[in-house]
Protein backbone atom coordinates (compact mmCIF):
# COMPACT_ATOMS: atom_id res chain seq x y z
CA UNK A 1 0.00 0.00 0.00
CA UNK A 2 1.27 3.45 -0.93
CA UNK A 3 0.10 6.66 0.76
CA UNK A 4 0.33 9.76 -1.40
CA UNK A 5 -0.12 13.23 0.14
CA UNK A 6 -1.64 15.89 -2.05
CA UNK A 7 0.35 19.10 -2.11
CA UNK A 8 -1.46 22.10 -0.65
CA UNK A 9 -1.49 25.76 -1.64
CA UNK A 10 1.18 28.10 -0.27
CA UNK A 11 -0.16 30.82 2.03
CA UNK A 12 1.17 33.86 0.20
CA UNK A 13 -0.37 36.49 2.51
CA UNK A 14 2.32 36.01 5.15
CA UNK A 15 2.49 37.80 8.49
CA UNK A 16 4.13 37.41 11.88
CA UNK A 17 1.80 34.54 12.83
CA UNK A 18 2.03 32.62 9.56
CA UNK A 19 3.90 29.38 9.11
CA UNK A 20 5.20 30.78 5.85
CA UNK A 21 8.50 32.52 6.59
CA UNK A 22 8.60 36.28 6.01
CA UNK A 23 10.84 37.41 3.15
CA UNK A 24 14.12 39.10 4.03
CA UNK A 25 13.05 42.58 2.89
CA UNK A 26 13.18 46.02 4.54
CA UNK A 27 9.49 45.58 5.49
CA UNK A 28 10.47 42.65 7.72
CA UNK A 29 11.42 43.87 11.27
CA UNK A 30 13.96 41.02 11.49
CA UNK A 31 15.50 41.80 8.12
CA UNK A 32 19.23 41.12 7.80
CA UNK A 33 20.93 43.26 5.12
CA UNK A 34 22.82 41.36 2.46
CA UNK A 35 26.08 43.15 3.28
CA UNK A 36 25.76 42.65 7.06
CA UNK A 37 28.68 40.82 8.67
CA UNK A 38 26.93 38.39 10.98
CA UNK A 39 27.14 34.65 11.38
CA UNK A 40 23.73 34.13 13.00
CA UNK A 41 20.69 36.08 11.75
CA UNK A 42 18.90 37.96 14.54
CA UNK A 43 15.14 37.47 14.49
CA UNK A 44 14.24 38.97 17.88
CA UNK A 45 15.80 40.53 20.96
CA UNK A 46 14.51 40.28 24.53
CA UNK A 47 16.16 42.59 27.07
CA UNK A 48 15.55 42.54 30.82
CA UNK A 49 17.03 45.41 32.85
CA UNK A 50 17.18 44.84 36.60
CA UNK A 51 17.87 48.51 37.29
CA UNK A 52 20.52 50.30 39.33
CA UNK A 53 18.22 51.00 42.29
CA UNK A 54 18.19 47.35 43.30
CA UNK A 55 21.99 47.12 43.41
CA UNK A 56 22.17 50.47 45.22
CA UNK A 57 19.90 49.16 47.98
CA UNK A 58 22.03 46.03 48.27
CA UNK A 59 25.21 48.11 48.67
CA UNK A 60 23.59 50.39 51.24
CA UNK A 61 22.45 47.42 53.30
CA UNK A 62 26.08 46.47 53.96
CA UNK A 63 26.65 49.76 55.78
CA UNK A 64 23.72 49.64 58.19
CA UNK A 65 23.80 46.04 59.41
CA UNK A 66 26.19 45.23 62.28
CA UNK A 67 26.49 41.53 61.58
CA UNK A 68 27.07 42.04 57.87
CA UNK A 69 29.88 44.50 58.64
CA UNK A 70 31.54 41.92 60.89
CA UNK A 71 31.16 39.19 58.29
CA UNK A 72 32.59 41.44 55.58
CA UNK A 73 35.63 42.09 57.76
CA UNK A 74 36.05 38.39 58.45
CA UNK A 75 36.15 37.66 54.73
CA UNK A 76 39.01 40.07 54.07
CA UNK A 77 42.32 38.30 53.59
CA UNK A 78 44.40 40.51 55.90
CA UNK A 79 42.02 40.12 58.84
CA UNK A 80 43.34 37.54 61.34
CA UNK A 81 41.57 38.36 64.63
CA UNK A 82 40.03 35.05 65.75
CA UNK A 83 38.06 36.67 68.62
CA UNK A 84 36.19 39.03 66.32
CA UNK A 85 33.46 36.46 65.43
CA UNK A 86 32.44 36.41 69.11
CA UNK A 87 30.88 39.85 68.67
CA UNK A 88 28.26 38.36 66.36
CA UNK A 89 24.78 37.63 67.64
CA UNK A 90 24.29 34.08 68.92
CA UNK A 91 22.25 32.90 65.98
CA UNK A 92 24.79 34.46 63.61
CA UNK A 93 27.64 32.65 65.34
CA UNK A 94 26.01 29.32 64.59
CA UNK A 95 25.42 30.33 60.99
CA UNK A 96 29.01 31.53 60.62
CA UNK A 97 30.40 28.31 62.11
CA UNK A 98 28.28 26.30 59.67
CA UNK A 99 29.67 28.30 56.77
CA UNK A 100 26.52 30.17 55.79
CA UNK A 101 25.42 33.75 56.27
CA UNK A 102 23.26 36.32 54.53
CA UNK A 103 22.76 40.02 54.03
CA UNK A 104 19.13 41.05 54.15
CA UNK A 105 17.36 44.35 54.68
CA UNK A 106 13.80 43.42 53.77
CA UNK A 107 13.85 44.22 50.06
CA UNK A 108 13.19 40.56 49.29
CA UNK A 109 9.76 40.85 50.91
CA UNK A 110 8.83 43.59 48.48
CA UNK A 111 10.09 41.63 45.48
CA UNK A 112 8.45 38.34 46.42
CA UNK A 113 5.26 39.42 48.18
CA UNK A 114 4.31 43.07 47.62
CA UNK A 115 4.95 43.80 43.95
CA UNK A 116 2.07 43.65 41.48
CA UNK A 117 3.36 40.55 39.70
CA UNK A 118 3.74 38.75 43.07
CA UNK A 119 -0.05 38.83 43.66
CA UNK A 120 0.30 39.06 47.48
CA UNK A 121 0.78 35.34 47.93
CA UNK A 122 -0.23 33.49 51.09
CA UNK A 123 2.23 32.55 53.84
CA UNK A 124 2.91 29.08 52.45
CA UNK A 125 3.42 30.24 48.87
CA UNK A 126 5.59 33.17 49.96
CA UNK A 127 7.82 30.83 51.98
CA UNK A 128 7.95 28.42 49.06
CA UNK A 129 9.15 31.17 46.72
CA UNK A 130 11.71 32.58 49.18
CA UNK A 131 13.10 29.11 49.93
CA UNK A 132 14.24 28.82 46.31
CA UNK A 133 16.35 31.99 46.35
CA UNK A 134 17.33 33.00 49.90
CA UNK A 135 17.98 31.92 53.47
CA UNK A 136 18.58 33.68 56.81
CA UNK A 137 18.21 32.75 60.48
CA UNK A 138 14.57 32.28 61.53
CA UNK A 139 13.44 33.16 58.01
CA UNK A 140 10.18 31.22 58.28
CA UNK A 141 9.16 33.13 61.40
CA UNK A 142 10.05 36.45 59.76
CA UNK A 143 8.02 35.64 56.64
CA UNK A 144 4.94 34.73 58.71
CA UNK A 145 5.22 37.95 60.74
CA UNK A 146 5.60 39.99 57.56
CA UNK A 147 2.53 38.38 55.95
CA UNK A 148 0.52 39.06 59.12
CA UNK A 149 1.58 42.71 58.97
CA UNK A 150 0.50 43.06 55.32
CA UNK A 151 -2.59 45.28 55.31
CA UNK A 152 -3.81 43.99 51.97
CA UNK A 153 -3.58 40.35 53.07
CA UNK A 154 -5.49 41.02 56.29
CA UNK A 155 -8.32 42.74 54.40
CA UNK A 156 -8.70 39.88 51.92
CA UNK A 157 -11.56 37.46 52.45
CA UNK A 158 -10.46 34.33 54.25
CA UNK A 159 -12.39 31.23 55.18
CA UNK A 160 -12.89 31.36 58.95
CA UNK A 161 -15.13 28.33 59.39
CA UNK A 162 -14.51 24.64 59.06
CA UNK A 163 -13.50 23.35 55.67
CA UNK A 164 -16.16 21.60 53.65
CA UNK A 165 -16.04 17.83 53.47
CA UNK A 166 -15.98 15.84 50.27
CA UNK A 167 -19.24 15.34 48.44
CA UNK A 168 -20.91 11.98 49.03
CA UNK A 169 -23.37 10.32 46.70
CA UNK A 170 -26.80 9.83 48.27
CA UNK A 171 -27.79 6.19 48.25
CA UNK A 172 -31.34 5.88 47.00
CA UNK A 173 -33.65 4.31 49.62
CA UNK A 174 -35.52 1.06 49.02
CA UNK A 175 -38.23 1.56 51.65
CA UNK A 176 -40.27 4.56 52.84
CA UNK A 177 -38.81 6.83 55.53
CA UNK A 178 -35.37 5.29 55.21
CA UNK A 179 -33.81 8.57 54.03
CA UNK A 180 -35.41 11.92 54.87
CA UNK A 181 -34.69 15.59 54.15
CA UNK A 182 -35.14 18.21 56.86
CA UNK A 183 -35.08 22.00 56.71
CA UNK A 184 -36.79 25.06 58.19
CA UNK A 185 -39.06 27.68 56.71
CA UNK A 186 -38.49 30.72 58.92
CA UNK A 187 -39.66 34.34 59.35
CA UNK A 188 -43.31 33.41 58.96
CA UNK A 189 -46.07 35.60 60.45
CA UNK A 190 -47.02 34.39 63.95
CA UNK A 191 -49.95 32.02 64.01
CA UNK A 192 -51.72 29.57 66.29
CA UNK A 193 -52.44 29.71 69.98
CA UNK A 194 -48.76 30.10 70.96
CA UNK A 195 -47.67 32.19 67.94
CA UNK A 196 -45.61 29.77 65.88
CA UNK A 197 -43.32 31.65 63.46
CA UNK A 198 -41.44 28.79 61.73
CA UNK A 199 -42.10 25.44 60.11
CA UNK A 200 -39.96 22.30 60.19
CA UNK A 201 -40.32 20.44 56.89
CA UNK A 202 -39.55 16.70 56.78
CA UNK A 203 -39.75 14.93 53.39
CA UNK A 204 -39.46 11.21 52.69
CA UNK A 205 -37.01 10.72 49.82
CA UNK A 206 -38.64 7.44 48.71
CA UNK A 207 -42.25 8.61 48.28
CA UNK A 208 -41.76 12.41 48.51
CA UNK A 209 -44.24 12.52 51.39
CA UNK A 210 -43.94 15.78 53.40
CA UNK A 211 -44.62 16.45 57.08
CA UNK A 212 -44.98 20.07 58.24
CA UNK A 213 -44.47 20.83 61.94
CA UNK A 214 -45.04 24.28 63.53
CA UNK A 215 -41.99 25.64 65.28
CA UNK A 216 -40.41 28.69 66.95
CA UNK A 217 -37.26 30.41 65.73
CA UNK A 218 -35.70 30.40 69.20
CA UNK A 219 -36.26 26.69 69.91
CA UNK A 220 -33.16 24.69 70.85
CA UNK A 221 -31.66 21.43 69.58
CA UNK A 222 -33.43 19.57 72.40
CA UNK A 223 -36.79 21.05 71.32
CA UNK A 224 -36.09 19.98 67.74
CA UNK A 225 -35.17 16.43 68.75
CA UNK A 226 -38.27 16.04 70.93
CA UNK A 227 -40.51 17.40 68.19
CA UNK A 228 -39.13 14.96 65.59
CA UNK A 229 -39.29 12.04 68.04
CA UNK A 230 -42.88 12.68 69.13
CA UNK A 231 -44.40 13.88 65.85
CA UNK A 232 -42.44 12.03 63.13
CA UNK A 233 -40.49 9.01 64.36
CA UNK A 234 -43.43 7.81 66.45
CA UNK A 235 -45.37 7.33 63.17
CA UNK A 236 -42.65 6.47 60.62
CA UNK A 237 -40.00 4.64 62.64
CA UNK A 238 -36.29 5.45 62.89
CA UNK A 239 -34.50 6.91 59.89
CA UNK A 240 -31.36 5.48 58.38
CA UNK A 241 -30.05 8.79 57.03
CA UNK A 242 -31.04 12.42 57.61
CA UNK A 243 -30.04 15.00 54.99
CA UNK A 244 -29.97 18.49 56.49
CA UNK A 245 -27.88 21.65 56.63
CA UNK A 246 -25.37 22.79 59.27
CA UNK A 247 -27.86 24.56 61.48
CA UNK A 248 -26.73 24.51 65.15
CA UNK A 249 -29.97 22.75 66.06
CA UNK A 250 -28.87 19.85 63.84
CA UNK A 251 -25.10 19.92 64.43
CA UNK A 252 -25.42 19.84 68.23
CA UNK A 253 -23.78 17.03 70.23
CA UNK A 254 -27.30 15.97 71.18
CA UNK A 255 -27.78 14.44 67.72
CA UNK A 256 -24.46 12.60 67.89
CA UNK A 257 -25.56 10.88 71.09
Amino acid sequence: MTIVHKAGNIHKNSNGFSRFKLPNTPYNPACVPANAETQIPIEGIDITDVGTEFFKEVRESYKHDKNSHILTSLLEKYFKDTDFPNSLDDIWKTSYDNGRFHLFNGILYHRVHDKIHSLNLSEDRTMERISTCAWWPCWRKDVIEYCHSCDRCQKANKATGKSSCLMINIQEPSTPWEVVHMDWVTTLPPGGEISYNSCLVTIDRYRKTPIFLPFHNDDTAMDTALLIWNKVISHTGLFKNIIRNRDPRFSSDLWAN
